[in-house]
């Protein structure tokens, strides 16, 4: 029994209305950051970069979580994405000081979390206890 492979050229695509369109498989990863998303006992304190929303314990663990996944350096992107910062060109080590100082101290991340209860990030004035 011999078998002729097909070339890789003929993947299958789907003309509709005069529109070829690629056939790819759904992409699942909305279900395991909904599940990442999901608060539980004990955890206060959210990371409020772009639309990572993870839960942690302690303010010292937002740091970490944030200074190593989002700045990190094959990851960081050059400037501060947490919501209601100004995107100003940083680099990294300054970045680091940056959010250690203005978004992972217990009083920041607390009124990060307020404002965003409330739908207005960015717009109060952060509170000088």
């Amino acid at each position: 029994l011999f078998l002729q492979s097909t070339p890789a050229t003929s993947i299958p695509t789907v003309q509709v209305q005069g529109q070829q369109m690629n056939l790819q498989p759904p992409s699942y990863t909305a279900a395991s950051q909904h599940a990442e998303q999901m608060k539980k006992p004990g955890q206060n304190f959210m990371c409020l970069w772009q639309s990572c929303k993870k839960w942690f314990q302690t303010p010292s663990q937002v740091f970490y979580h944030a200074a190593t996944e989002h700045g990190g350096k094959d990851v960081y992107p050059g400037q501060c994405l947490w919501e209601g910062c100004e995107p100003f060109q940083r680099q990294r080590f300054s970045f680091i000081t940056h959010l250690q100082d203005k978004h992972c101290s217990r009083d920041a991340l607390l009124a990060g979390l307020k404002q965003d209860e409330h739908g207005q990030t960015g717009n109060q004035k952060p509170s000088n206890k």
